[in-house]
């Protein structure tokens, strides 16, 4: 039998386009509003959902250049 290397986990890089940019902002101020949301009064997931915003809003300025 044939080795067969299973690319688990791989990431396939988004292309800067209209649509990608403005996926990005939605989940970047969406991740922003939970954050800020009363109803979630848990500091981890408070942190958790700032830190997604955080990469989200690094990998836009990337993308804008």
């Amino acid at each position: 039998m044939e080795n067969q290397y299973c690319k688990v986990g791989t990431v396939t890089p988004i292309a800067a386009n209209r649509n990608t940019i403005h996926l990005l902002e939605y989940q970047y101020q969406n991740f922003l509003d939970k954050a800020s949301n009363m109803e979630y009064t848990d500091a981890k997931l408070i942190e958790f959902f700032e830190q997604k915003a955080q990469k989200i809003k690094k990998v836009l300025e990337n993308m804008m250049g």
